[in-house]
């Protein structure tokens, strides 16, 4: 048999069988954000061919019955966020959730996460999931990782992922979540969406954020605080590929991105039975997801483009301090500047 994943170089002896308990954790949510959602749908076509076509109609009509749930509050299941697996996920990279101020549960939170990377691990690991006892470190606090809304249409994806606390990124879905009476509701945004991911890169620190004020005018139209959040060690998860911003190539993954929502970068991790190989299998970089503290701002349900200007300004400055504070710690040389595109 071929040898076990390798060990992180910071982890100390793992057994052989919670190593391959890692490697097929952090697998298995690989595959459902790329591939559950194109093979469901393939399923649900293939199943009007076959004498099971019943199944494929009675859950369209679900489907179209159920459609507006997502950007009303959602379904989700307590057990998904304390699923074991996770435990087993955040241990083979590993990943950790840095605590810098109190978020009281008395008010709502908007929560910037920085960078998008190539598939969020940081973020979803520490908000989406107890891996890190996010409910008993932020006691009061129920929070709700924002995506794109086309996501949720997709069948049966939709289903798994709004089990787990996804919301679309919509206005009436956030809207919702953050309208009184409601307190302690923490809405977890990627404000450089799939823009960003096209700066993924080992070593990188590049964001999409200066144009990117949608966040803001919510959080003023809620009153809800700003966080500042970012993960280190994220974009060193996977290698990639990333092409000038003025060739060809660039250019076809921004229109790519336009039309369908997501971008389509090149990347690739390591083997599942070999660090050496190539393969889908992220590299195990340790990612600390720090959060910072808030940033309180006024409620006003028709901000003025000054005063998102304003809180945009502030929340930057924030994110930036936050950067400077923790790079050393986490691993990041000191000349290392945060690039906010």
């Amino acid at each position: 048999m071929d040898s076990p994943p390798a060990l992180p170089p910071s982890h100390p002896m793992k057994t052989l069988r919670k190593q391959w308990l890692e490697a097929l954790s952090v697998l298995h949510y690989v595959l459902a954000v790329m591939f559950l959602g194109p093979f469901s749908s393939f399923l649900l076509f293939f199943l009007l061919y076959t004498p099971l076509w019943f199944l494929s109609i009675l859950y369209l009509m679900w489907l179209y019955l159920d459609r507006d749930t997502p950007s009303q509050g959602g379904r989700w299941a307590q057990f998904h966020r304390n699923w074991w697996m996770w435990k087993h996920q955040r241990d083979y990279f590993p990943i950790k959730l840095v605590k810098t101020a109190e978020l009281p549960p008395n008010k709502n939170y908007v929560l910037g996460a920085h960078p998008h990377g190539i598939l969020s691990i940081g973020a979803f690991c520490n908000f989406l999931t107890e891996c890190n006892d996010f409910s008993q470190r932020f006691p009061g606090l129920q929070s709700w990782f924002c995506t794109l809304a086309g996501l949720f249409y997709v069948p049966v994806y939709r289903d798994y992922i709004m089990g787990g606390g996804m919301r679309p990124v919509s206005r009436a879905s956030l809207d919702f979540i953050l309208s009184p009476p409601k307190l302690g509701q923490v809405v977890v945004i990627v404000p450089g969406g799939a823009q960003e991911a096209l700066y993924a890169a080992p070593g990188q620190n590049c964001l999409e954020l200066q144009n990117r004020k949608g966040f803001v005018r919510l959080a003023l139209r809620h009153g809800a605080s700003l966080v500042p959040v970012y993960s280190f060690g994220e974009n060193d998860t996977f290698k990639t590929k990333t092409f000038p911003k003025n060739s060809w190539q660039y250019l076809c993954q921004v229109i790519f991105k336009k039309i369908f929502g997501f971008t389509p970068c090149i990347f690739w991790g390591r083997n599942l039975f070999s660090s050496n190989s190539w393969g889908l299998l992220p590299l195990a970089r340790p990612i600390t997801t720090v959060v910072g503290a808030p940033i309180l701002v006024p409620q006003l349900s028709v901000p003025t483009e000054d005063q998102v200007d304003h809180y945009h300004r502030l929340y930057m400055e924030a994110l930036e301090r936050l950067f400077e504070e923790h790079k050393e710690s986490c691993g990041i040389p000191a000349s290392t500047r945060l690039i906010l595109c």
